[in-house]
């Protein structure tokens, strides 16, 4: 296994891979992050915001892209199906909410490309539970996009070292 260390530019490269297009025509919402609140939400995930959006990479995160009043499912789905790119966050408490469960499942079923960035946790870590409030549909449907996000070539984030590395196989 390969690692790189992986700078903000360099990710910023990878998002725009294989779409022919210069940081001058990106469109809103080009890049959707999808994570855990609790986990995240002050680090990692705004960090990667407030970064991509210095180069004018437009981002979609919810405490940054709503406002009161806003349907939080529609705005969301809205948000994924328009977006080119899928940021996929996981942290230790990720597959407890069902929101970035039915996130990660709605990127994966609109065949967004998936960056999945690995944020105190392994990919083999990650697993969906069932305490019973879920239907097994949905349950089903969150297996089989996390199953698909674990096994793409993603970036392990370690918070305590403050970046993140590019992990090849």
């Amino acid at each position: 296994m390969q690692q790189y260390r992986l700078s903000t530019k360099n990710l910023y490269r990878l998002l725009l891979a294989n779409q022919n297009r210069t940081p001058t025509i990106i469109q809103s919402s080009d890049v959707f992050i999808n994570h855990r609140g609790v986990d995240t939400k002050r680090t990692v995930a705004t960090l990667l915001y407030d970064q991509l959006s210095r180069l004018n990479v437009r981002c979609f995160l919810d405490n940054k892209n709503m406002k009161p009043g806003d349907k939080l499912f529609d705005k969301i789905n809205n948000a994924i199906t328009n977006c080119k790119v899928g940021v996929t966050v996981f942290s230790p408490r990720y597959c407890d909410s069902y929101f970035c469960l039915h996130e990660l499942a709605l990127i994966m079923e609109t065949n967004k490309k998936v960056i999945p960035i690995f944020c105190d946790i392994k990919p083999s870590q990650l697993q969906v539970v069932d305490n019973g409030t879920c239907p097994a549909k949905e349950l089903e449907r969150f297996r089989w996009a996390l199953e698909e996000a674990k096994y793409t070539v993603g970036l392990t984030f370690d918070s305590l070292k403050g970046y993140a590395i590019m992990n090849t196989y």
